[in-house]
């Protein structure tokens, strides 16, 4: 058998509102290529935050429909932004990340306040 070595992908951590709420239940959404499968983004993400990895979701957000034109009314047209790849990782009990610079303490403060 033929062994494929791939080279290491970067895989960014994405600092949204809505991924900060997803973080709350030990979620986390990395911006990954789009030729990364799952188990390039969960070798990638334990080897660069060092931490145990229960599940990954993946999807490509497909690139937005934009129209531009150069010059006031000629050459119309029509383009897409680039397509990206999200994955949403779930880490297991125990595990936590500290992207948004929030600390335990202050997490645990808000779960005794609800």
């Amino acid at each position: 058998m033929k062994t494929i070595t791939t080279a290491p992908i970067f895989v960014t951590p994405v600092t949204t509102e809505k991924a900060y709420g997803q973080s709350q239940k030990n979620i986390y959404v990395f911006n990954v290529p789009l030729t990364a499968n799952k188990q390039q983004i969960k070798n990638a993400v334990q080897s660069q935050y060092d931490v145990t990895i229960v599940t990954i979701k993946t999807l490509v957000q497909s690139g937005k429909a934009i129209r531009f034109s150069r010059g006031k009314n000629r050459y119309p047209g029509s383009t897409s932004r680039t397509d990206s790849k999200k994955a949403y990782v779930t880490l297991a009990d125990g595990s936590s990340l500290n992207i948004f610079g929030v600390e335990e303490t202050d997490k645990k403060a808000t779960e005794e306040k609800k």
